[in-house]
């Protein structure tokens, strides 16, 4: 071997490889208990409207240290479960600053009696106002329905602006069946999709409505059925037979 130059080369190589690597950990570790690179500040931005401040800052306490060697995941981790909390950014800033980037759910509706759907209809659970609870609709489905409601929602609203009218509850069946209840307090059965997407039997109700419901003045009606391939049935109040 020791008459053989290339094996001393690879040899030499191999150290010197090993070498740095020790050096670059030790230096790493210095560099992680410096006290020369103290962690002074978290700043934490974002339009919070329902976070608590004060319940952010105690997920926080206890963070400090070295700027180098704060666990930047282990912040995040902290601060995911505080209430309307939906995604944390955390970075560094030179020379001695941690910025965390919170952003808030936006509650895009009641889901069932247990929480709330967002925007981009994702579950979510936080405290809230009654007066804020009461303002949006209600979803209820089965779980992991929640986007697939929020969808739907925004689809039906539309198809029922002609009208005035907003669907104030949503509910979707075991059996994937549809059914509305709108702000004028009709319950509309939508029944499952088909051949004929549940959309379209709306779509046909809203444009039919003005020669039909339209007509009736005053009188209050209490639920429609749309299960039908070529009209509806109506239940109105005090109307029998």
């Amino acid at each position: 071997m020791w008459d053989n130059p290339r094996l001393l080369n690879l040899a030499a190589n191999a150290l010197i490889g090993l070498a740095s690597l020790i050096f670059a950990y030790c230096a790493l570790q210095l560099l992680l208990r410096s006290p020369l690179f103290p962690l002074r500040e978290i700043v934490v931005r974002g339009e919070l409207k329902h976070v608590d401040r004060e319940e952010i800052a105690g997920a926080l306490e206890g963070i400090g240290g070295n700027f180098f060697a704060v666990d930047l995941a282990a912040v995040r981790g902290r601060l995911e479960p505080v209430g309307w909390v939906r995604r944390v950014d955390a970075r560094r800033v030179w020379p001695d600053r941690i910025e965390v980037r919170l952003e808030e759910h936006v509650a895009f509706a009641r889901w069932g009696d247990s929480g709330f759907v967002n925007t981009f209809g994702e579950p979510f659970v936080a405290e809230m106002a009654p007066a804020e609870q009461d303002a949006l609709p209600l979803f209820a489905g089965p779980l992991g329905t929640e986007s697939e409601l929020a969808r739907r929602y925004r689809r039906f609203v539309e198809l029922l602006a002609p009208l005035g009218e907003k669907p104030e509850r949503v509910v979707l069946s075991p059996r994937h069946a549809w059914q509305l209840r709108l702000d004028n307090g009709l319950q509309v059965e939508l029944g499952r999709d088909g051949p004929e997407p549940v959309e379209q039997r709306l779509e046909r109700f809203v444009e039919a409505f003005p020669a039909t419901l339209g007509q009736l003045g005053h009188t209050r009606y209490e639920r429609v059925d749309l299960r039908y391939p070529n009209g509806f049935a109506l239940r109105v109040t005090g109307w029998k037979g």
